[in-house]
């Protein structure tokens, strides 16, 4: 097997991904970056395979996704939230960060299907004093919104797994590993799930190595790892999914509902 070029997200979430996997360099040749960015270089063919926010599946016919490992949460997921002054039924104008369009996504899902509101969405850098002199409410995903300190600045967080989950009782799936049908043998698969394996099990070294002059980051993290987020793209997780794509269709935020096709899985 020849090595495939991989866009993975750099976000403390996708490490337990990519666990090792800088060491298969036979199979493997990876590069970091945002998600809209990941998602961005799969499209244009510029990877083989991304770990890409689970809305960009839905924009390709083509792809295929590993089986397995993924970016997945059931209640509250801490890294993707609203900061506001304000409860959501309030709300009138939403700043988007534009480095996620699953949270967009899910945003929009969220102000239509849950909230009942129809605010003005706009696009900004994930500055959070700047998109709040703008509008009333700010998206914040990743890192950032998991480690700010919302209450220290008189803000409301509202966690968008928490609501997806209180609205559907599913679980959302934030991103997940994704490419071209013909892109990847089954050592590529077998070694994905294998780096997934190893992640969940270096959960402590791998936040010791992403926040290592923090200790109360180091404790966010550890606990974010272990109870906010899991890596299983198992039934439920598929379920919810599938949940996503349907509202998305009907919102007119993809133009179709996809199939979930897999890869092959590696035999024993």
């Amino acid at each position: 097997m020849s090595a495939i070029r991989v866009s993975a997200v750099e976000y403390l979430n996708a490490r337990p991904l990519v666990h090792g996997l800088d060491g298969r360099k036979d199979l493997f040749d990876v590069q970091f970056d945002l998600p809209s960015r990941c998602s961005g270089q799969l499209h244009d063919g510029a990877v083989d395979l991304g770990l890409i926010p689970s809305i960009e599946y839905a924009r390709n016919p083509d792809y295929r996704i590993v089986p397995g490992p993924a970016v997945v949460s059931e209640g509250e997921v801490a890294s993707v939230a609203l900061f506001s002054r304000r409860p959501p039924a309030l709300v009138r104008s939403i700043a988007v960060d534009s480095s996620s369009r699953t949270s967009a996504a899910l945003l929009q899902v969220l102000c239509a299907e849950w909230w009942d509101i129809s605010p003005n969405l706009v696009r900004f850098r994930p500055d959070l004093p700047v998109m709040l002199k703008r509008c009333d409410a700010a998206l914040i995903i990743g890192d950032p919104a998991l480690f700010l300190d919302h209450q220290k600045q008189g803000l409301e967080k509202t966690d968008l797994g928490d609501e997806w989950t209180a609205m559907t009782s599913l679980p959302f799936v934030w991103a997940m590993w994704a490419g071209r049908a013909n892109a990847l043998g089954s050592d590529h698969v077998a070694a994905l799930i294998e780096a997934r394996d190893r992640g969940v099990d270096a959960i402590d070294e791998i936040v010791a190595a992403n926040c290592p002059d923090d200790e109360e980051q180091r404790d966010v993290g550890r606990q974010y790892l272990r109870e906010n987020v899991s890596f299983d793209l198992d039934a439920r997780a598929k379920a919810g999914l599938k949940k996503f794509y349907g509202y998305a269709y009907d919102l007119k935020l993809v133009q179709n509902r996809p199939d979930l096709r897999f890869f092959d899985a590696p035999t024993a």
